[in-house]
This record gives structure tokens, sequence and C-alpha cells, in this order.
């Protein structure tokens, strides 16, 4: 394989279309602080994902650290070790302590029925992770959470415009986080974004993200400077116009790798099943036993030949020297993730991504060691 291809690579816009927008920002001379494409982006996206209310935020980081101060969550939080570490080091910067529980082997999300035994006095919220864009199981989670009076702040990093039967995923928990970093559906560069469901909570949210400041001279908490510029937002506004045209190819990708995989003795393609319609924002595949080499045998193989896949979660959150000393980080705890981490690949997928280097990667995989 002669192709230097990367597990994602960002969708960008023709230059020419963006310097019109450069041209505006350098005419109003605002730069930041809710300007004109702050607050354009704010309404285009709540049309665009059909919520009431988004406040955009620097990044994905920034906008969990936010969520979890807007709610005054504290004590413990349950969470999955299998995700980025941005799920869990927001709670360290909040000075909460993260317990892991266990994933569902099918979707790789939060085990709803292993959440209960998690819980101590000391829990206040549930943040569980739509891992690759697939949907938790919401409606198990939020009758947990309305059993023991728990918040449920959703990381929805992967799961921009993903919509499950009674619409969009985001608007489920108390609140969701999107992330809209370089490598995502959606991008602008680096940003992030919380889904409130109501203006009250949106203000609050809003003030936090600017130093706590309600006006010139009044700072009602100790916020943070989380605001969006205003090139990001404007990016972001471009970059909704192609939006709908980035996911159907990356779905074509998505059917392609499915097609040409399916019998391969060994790989399993994972199915979105609480979705009614997904984002194809990552195509992992499991390797197990049947196949011939290990998951790490031929992520050297693929890289050797130009292709470089992630080992998409890898290792385990809990695995990380500041989160190991937990008794909820032990192995015996959390069989399914600590084996899934060591058998998970994700393979390419952007929208420049050629038809024939993913037929090319899939004839690589089904001729491995057959």
């Amino acid at each position: 394989m002669k192709n230097i291809t990367y597990v994602t690579q960002p969708f960008l816009p023709p230059l020419e279309e963006f310097i019109p927008y450069l041209e505006k920002i350098w005419a109003n001379k605002v730069l930041t602080n809710g300007g004109p494409f702050h607050q354009e982006l704010e309404q285009a996206l709540s049309d665009h994902l059909g919520v009431k209310h988004i406040a955009l935020f620097t990044n994905g980081t920034i906008a969990l650290v936010t969520a979890l101060l807007a709610l005054r969550v504290t004590g413990e939080v349950i969470t999955t070790p299998y995700s980025f570490v941005a799920t869990s080091h927001s709670l360290l910067w909040n000075g909460i302590k993260p317990v892991f529980v266990d994933i569902d082997p099918n979707t790789f999300n939060l085990d709803p029925a292993k959440l209960e035994a998690a819980i101590t006095p000391q829990t206040t919220a549930i943040m569980p992770v739509h891992c690759y864009g697939h949907p938790c199981d919401v409606e198990a989670i939020q009758k947990i959470a309305d059993n023991y009076n728990l918040r449920v702040i959703y990381d929805a990093a992967h799961a921009f415009g993903v919509q499950d039967a009674g619409g969009s995923i985001l608007r489920h928990g108390d609140l969701s986080v999107l992330s809209f970093h370089a490598t995502k559906v959606f991008n602008t560069f680096e940003g992030g974004a919380i889904i409130c469901p109501d203006a009250k909570t949106k203000q609050r949210i809003d003030h936090l993200k600017n130093f706590g400041f309600v006006d010139d001279v009044t700072v009602v908490a100790p916020g943070i400077n989380g605001k969006m510029s205003e090139f990001n937002a404007a990016l972001g506004v471009l970059q909704l116009k192609y939006v709908d045209q980035v996911l159907a190819r990356r779905k074509e990708i998505d059917g392609v790798y499915r097609k040409r995989l399916d019998g391969v003795k060994g790989i399993r393609c994972l199915n979105n099943a609480h979705a009614k319609v997904g984002n194809y924002s990552y195509f992992p595949i499991v390797i197990d036993v049947n196949y011939p080499i290990s998951r790490d045998e031929l992520f050297n193989k693929l890289k050797d030949g130009g292709i470089h896949p992630r080992r998409y979660f890898y290792p385990l959150i809990s695995e990380f020297s500041m989160y190991r000393g937990l008794n909820s980080s032990k192995k015996e705890n959390l069989p399914i993730a600590t084996s899934l981490t060591q058998q998970v690949l994700c393979l390419p997928i952007y929208p420049d991504l050629a038809n024939e280097v993913v037929e090319e990667i899939c004839r690589f995989i089904a001729a491995q060691g057959f």
C-alpha cells in the first residue's frame, strides 16, 4: 500500500470560500467575546441539531469541565474507562472522584446493568459516553439516575447529528457536551459546545465560560475563559454548509468497509443498533481469536504499509497512572473493557478517502495469514 492514510483527516472547505468570512472579521474588528459569527453559529447549530439552546466553547474539554461546574457536581461520578482521557480528566479538574464501570460488549458504552452496584452515598452523577457516536441506552441510564437522584452529563464528543427514534440524541440527560476538534465529523479546528435544556441553564453556562462575568463590574461565579473565537465560529458557519455532504460520504465509506469485510473470519464490525440516524464518525473493528494474527500485529503491518489506523481506545483510562490506584480501576472490575482494548482497531474514515484505498485496506486485512 503506497498511500499514507490516517484514521481521520479534517474536512476543509475551499480556502477561497473562507476569505469573505475573514474579511468580515477584519472589517468589524470583533475577534471574540460572543461576536456576530459566534451568535450566528449558535443559532445555526440549534436549528441543524434540533436543540433549543447551545453554548459554544473553545474546546470540548473546557465544555466538560464547565458542564460539571454548572450543575455543581461533587463527590463521585460514575463513568466509563473506555473513552478519551478528557472524559475523566474533566472530573479531576473539578475535584471529583471518577468511578469506572464496565461497558456493554456490543455497544462499547456504559453497561446500565452494572451502574447500581457502583452507586455510593457520595455518587452525584453519571457521565456516559456515546462511544463512536453510537447512542447509549439512554432510557435505562435515566431511570437509574431518577431512582437515585443523580445528574446525567453525556460526553457526546462523537455524536454530532446522531438521532434516535425521538430526535437528537443530544436532548437526553441534564447536559450533553460536543467536541468540534479537527478530527470530528463537524469541526471548527478547535471547539466544543454544551447543549442546554433551557435559557436559564444556558445563561449560567455563558457566565461561567466568561470568567463568571454578568456585566462589566459583576462576577457571580469562579468561571473560566472558555469562549470560542470569531475565527473558529466563522469556520463553523462555513463547515455547516457541507456537513450533510460530509456525512453522506462517510456513510458510503462505512458501507464499503462492511461489504468487503463481511465474512472475514475473526473480524467483527460494530452495529449502531440504537441510532435512527448515525454519523459514521469512526469505523471500529473487533479482531478476535479466530483472526490469524493479533490486533497489534495487524496494526503494525498496516502502518508499515502506509495505513495508520488507531487503537482507539488503548490503553484504558483506568490504566493511566493518575487513575490506576482507584478500586474501580482494577481489571477484574472491568473485564469487557480490558478485553476490548486489546482487540479494537479503528480504520481510516474521512470524506477524502478514496474507495480504492478502502478496498485495498480490506483486501490487506482479509489476506493476512489465510
